[in-house]
């Protein structure tokens, strides 16, 4: 009771620097984040910054964007859902997310890879990857946006029934980048994002333009949300003009 009374008292005299300090202890929030794991890199530098400016503590689950929206769905509560903006709009259509929420924070392209020891297949042209594919003993792609991307495209490419024995499709990019690290896989494709800094594989780069694919991903508001001005306030900091280099780090280009 007394260490009560005494931060109030504190809180109480006016002295600048003690006023601001308690001000913010004051309306410091815990916001809650579910998170595609292909903005991971520039996304972790960027809540550092906003949790050392704001006071507010950021805890981020995740996943990727299908496991995301399937949590969402089955009635986990975040303040914020950062996925593909496709998923953001369903989630916002099936009352999950608050109509107007949506703020798209950055786009990115398909990156192909291969495992590490591997000779570097040519990816510059369609026809060039459709090459690649054939030749390649086991082809990795994700369920989640690219993913869904890469199938179509594989079909429009013509060898859809040869590649289908060798394809392998966990749920998330980010799968797609470990199980290549490992050796369990030749060729993969994910976001570019996904495949930076990642040991055991080689990023070859992204799919050429008349072939290329973008991926907005968004970010939403929980209808529920228990934290959310404090929220909106980290929306703002991941779309200001300032996050742009934090956003290209990863591979990435501000949405």
């Amino acid at each position: 009771m007394k260490s009560y009374l005494f931060s109030f008292a504190l809180c109480a005299v006016m002295i600048p620097p003690v006023a601001s300090l308690c001000s913010q202890t004051a309306q410091s929030a815990e916001i809650t984040v579910i998170a595609a794991n292909a903005v991971k890199e520039g996304y972790t530098e960027l809540v550092s910054a906003f949790e050392k400016s704001s006071g507010h503590k950021v805890v981020t689950t995740w996943a990727g964007t299908v496991n995301a929206t399937k949590k969402v769905n089955d009635g986990e509560m975040y303040d914020l859902v950062i996925v593909g903006s496709d998923n953001i709009d369903q989630l916002i259509k099936g009352g999950k997310l608050a109509a107007g929420s949506r703020a798209d924070f950055a786009k990115t392209g398909i990156g192909v890879a291969v495992r590490a020891g591997l000779a570097k297949p040519d990816v510059s042209t369609s026809e060039a990857v459709k090459s690649a594919v054939l030749a390649a003993k086991s082809v990795i792609y994700s369920a989640g946006p690219s993913g869904a991307y890469v199938g179509e495209l594989i079909n429009k490419l013509g060898i859809a029934e040869q590649v289908a024995p060798k394809v392998k499709q966990p749920s998330s990019g980010a799968e797609v980048a470990a199980i290549l690290s490992r050796g369990e896989a030749d060729l993969g494709f994910a976001q570019v994002s996904e495949f930076l800094n990642v040991s055991g594989l080689v990023a070859l780069g992204p799919l050429p333009a008349s072939i290329q694919n973008y991926t907005i991903y968004a970010v939403g508001l929980h209808t529920a949300a228990t934290s959310a001005d404090a929220a909106k306030t980290l929306v703002e900091h991941l779309r200001a003009p300032a996050a742009a280099s934090a956003i290209k780090k990863m591979g990435m280009e501000p949405g």
